[in-house]
């Protein structure tokens, strides 16, 4: 950390356009529908969490895996950088000034940083999940808080529970089609992010999800995934009744985008490890365009209460 006054805003915004431009064409894509100033504390946001994510993992915004041997001190000098820029201080290293700048311009709950630090403390733990609760509260403290903080930043009131409840339900349907997808990556650096409950019902040995005799039930398990993710991504539209036009268009442009890659993996059934799986510049500009007309159309969607049947994130 330091005392002088650090890089400008300007600076540090462009260098966290450079974080989502290398980290997520899909995130990148959608960020521009928002104005101006969301927009840019939406990079402020990514990049804060891109690069907590590339420290406990050893990757390069997001890309290559490795397997970290000193994951709890790692964790531990990002809480703490964290817990500095959360207070206000100048750190010196990009991605926490911008958490800096992004939680002094907002209401940005200090607890939601916190929440998604815990989901990288489980991943250092060698933590698994035995059951369908158990992935859906990992899956929230890696992507559904997100959600959370992404829709304070889009003007939604810290203390609006309803509305959060919808963006966190976007956010794991993010991540349940990002576990679908990458279930060779993660297996290649020792993880597995399925149900050890659902592997025993489907007769895997946690030890060798992707062998090829396993490929049919494994196929089974994504689609389970992805049904979940769909249902998620239902509940989360109708939360964007509370945003902006813009906003909107850039929350519901990201879940067609996110949500298209959860029904490639399962269209694609054993085959969909083989190569990995996009959408193309086509595709997401197609997204984007019925993204917009969601966008006008969402507030004749009827305002119904969530599903009390849904996972429900803590409090």
């Amino acid at each position: 950390m330091t005392s002088s006054a650090g890089p400008s805003r300007d600076a540090i915004v462009a260098t966290a356009h450079e974080s989502i431009a290398r980290g997520s064409k899909s995130f990148a894509a959608a960020s521009l529908l928002f104005d101006r100033r969301t927009r840019e504390r939406a990079w402020l946001l990514y990049a804060w969490c891109r690069a907590c994510d590339d420290i406990a993992d050893g990757q390069d915004h997001g890309h290559v895996m490795s397997v970290v041997e000193d994951a709890p001190a790692r964790i531990a000098a990002m809480a703490t950088l964290t817990d500095a820029a959360l207070a206000g201080d100048v750190i010196g290293v990009p991605a926490f000034d911008a958490l800096r700048l992004v939680a002094g311009e907002t209401r940005l709950p200090p607890r939601f940083a916190h929440d998604l630090i815990q989901g990288f403390r489980l991943d250092a733990d060698g933590w698994r999940p035995r059951t369908e609760d158990d992935l859906l509260r990992y899956c929230y403290h890696v992507a559904g808080v997100v959600g959370c903080m992404m829709a304070v930043i889009m003007g939604v009131s810290p203390d609006d529970d309803a509305v959060l409840d919808r963006a966190c339900d976007l956010g794991l349907a993010f991540q349940l089609a990002n576990i679908a997808r990458d279930l060779d990556e993660d297996a290649a650096a020792g993880r597995c992010y399925l149900p050890t409950d659902w592997l025993a019902e489907a007769g895997i040995a946690p030890d060798a999800v992707m062998a090829p005799a396993n490929r049919p039930a494994l196929a089974a398990l994504t689609r389970r995934l992805t049904t979940r993710a769909a249902q998620f991504e239902a509940s989360a539209r109708i939360g964007t009744r509370a945003l902006s036009f813009r906003s909107a268009w850039a929350v519901l442009a990201a879940a067609r985008i996110y949500g298209a890659i959860g029904h490639k993996v399962a269209e694609r059934g054993e085959r969909a490890w083989d190569a990995r799986v996009t959408t193309g510049k086509g595709e997401k500009l197609g997204f984007i365009v019925q993204a917009a007309i969601d966008a006008r159309q969402r507030l004749t969607i009827a305002a119904v209460p969530r599903d009390p049947g849904l996972w429900q994130r803590p409090r």
